[in-house]
């Protein structure tokens, strides 16, 4: 390679971003490893494996002969990240903290540190993802600057960096990445891009790191780990107030704001779960923020499983159904707030007609559903599904696809009636009608 440039790799301690950084050394970059901390183990009873994820990441750094740095967003994540999780909880919803740690985190904080402060002509992660620019010739190039001018030409010819599913379509992970700026897709490499997750790990393998290949894959919660989400949050609001509701001055700043949140709005409300068929009491739950839709209620006394499927957050009830796939669980329709497009601006399909056929998801790895789109004048989208999903879910990201390329995502914020509710409605008109003709007297013959 004759033209080397700067690349900083964002370094987890696992195996994807290792290799990540490994594929790059190869390629001739000049790399640099960095260790992101963001989240502070000091503030929660939970087994945190920070140190020992920076001593990995660390490990690797030398092995490749990188230099090595670690950086903090311990109050940035509480601030842009945790603290909105709990803002949406307190509404009543379900939020995605690693789509928000991408976006606000990683894509942010991390791009402008590697840019501005370490210099790099690129970010890389380990994500499996692929974008439309060839690493191998755009990252090459000479940087020019574009001219300043007040307003963008209206007749510029635009090219902007499109994103699109990994080769490994079961570890794809644009789901996650669907937040992200434009500018900082624009400096970011995938070197995972065209690898399966059993190729990487046999890369891994033959360059002898053996203590990431050891570690369990980290599936919990950005930069939390994988812990029984509703006991966390219970003993982190628990443990914080019991600490320091009579000591404001020790509670970290970068915890301060949190605090006053966690004890105005998330402590433990007890409530009522409230059966939807007929509106009977059939138990009670710690807080409804614990709850999501969909998931199964753990309600003492019942022999049955019984299924959350809406929660009213003025009185505290939770309302369920008594089967896994009740009618109350399905909906085909969603309503997004602004939508955020990948490519900035929305495709012309959809700015020319206002609506557009394409691809539906808002869980991670779930099929995708065949879905129109309609946009609205404040940028957000309603959805329409071809056929009912499952615990369609408020703090959910509506992601969308068109072939391989990821759109982009918005949170849903509304729901369309549940094939419950509009059952009830077909059985309220057909009595209505019924009734009507009943009470019509026939005419005199």
């Amino acid at each position: 390679m004759g033209f080397i440039r700067h690349v900083v790799c964002a370094m987890s301690g696992g195996v994807d971003s290792s290799v990540a950084a490994l594929l790059l050394k190869r390629r001739g970059y000049s790399v640099t490893g960095v260790f992101m901390k963001n989240w502070d183990s000091l503030d929660e009873r939970g087994v945190c494996t920070t140190e020992k994820d920076c001593e990995d990441a660390y490990r690797v750094c030398q092995t490749l002969d990188i230099p090595f740095h670690q950086v903090s967003y311990v109050k940035e994540y509480w601030h842009e990240v945790f603290s909105k999780l709990l803002k949406e909880y307190e509404k009543g919803r379900t939020p995605n903290p690693d789509i928000l740690c991408n976006k606000h985190i990683k894509f942010n904080h991390f791009h402008k540190y590697a840019v501005n402060t370490l210099g790099a002509d690129a970010m890389a992660t380990g994500h499996y993802a692929r974008t439309s620019q060839e690493d191998e010739e755009v990252f090459q190039q000479t940087p020019t600057a574009s001219p300043i001018t007040l307003f963008r030409n209206r007749f510029e010819i635009r090219n902007p960096v499109r994103l699109y599913k990994g080769a490994d379509l079961l570890k794809d992970q644009t789901f996650f990445l669907s937040q992200i700026s434009q500018d900082a897709l624009r400096q970011t490499m995938f070197p995972l891009a065209g690898l399966t997750k059993e190729f990487v790990k046999k890369i891994a393998a033959e360059a002898g790191f053996h203590h990431v290949l050891k570690k369990k894959e980290s599936m919990g919660i950005c930069f939390i780990g994988e812990r029984n989400f509703e006991n966390f949050i219970l003993e982190t609001i628990s443990s914080l107030i019991s600490q320091y509701q009579y000591n404001i001055d020790i509670l970290p700043s970068s915890n301060l704001y949190c605090f006053f949140f966690y004890s105005q709005y998330l402590e433990p409300k007890p409530g009522n779960f409230v059966s939807i068929q007929d509106g009977a009491v059939m138990g009670t739950h710690k807080g409804w923020f614990t709850l999501t839709l969909g998931q199964r209620a753990r309600i003492g006394g019942q022999r049955d499983p019984w299924f959350v499927v809406d929660k009213d957050i003025a009185t505290g009830d939770v309302f369920v159904a008594p089967t896994t796939n009740h009618p109350a669980l399905f909906r085909d329709t969603v309503r997004t707030e602004r939508f955020h497009w990948v490519t900035v601006d929305p495709p012309p399909e959809l700015v020319k007609t206002h609506m557009m056929e394409c691809h539906f998801r808002f869980i991670h790895q779930m099929p995708l559903t065949p879905c129109t789109v309609t946009l609205n004048m404040n940028g957000s989208v309603w959805i329409s599904l071809s056929q009912p999903i499952r615990a369609l879910t408020p703090g959910q990201f509506a992601v969308l696809y068109k072939g391989d390329e990821c759109l982009g995502s918005g949170k849903i914020v509304q729901l369309g009636p549940s094939e419950y509710t509009l059952q009830q409605g077909r059985e309220r008109m057909a009595a209505a009608t019924q009734h009507r003709e009943q009470q019509t007297p026939e005419p005199a013959s």
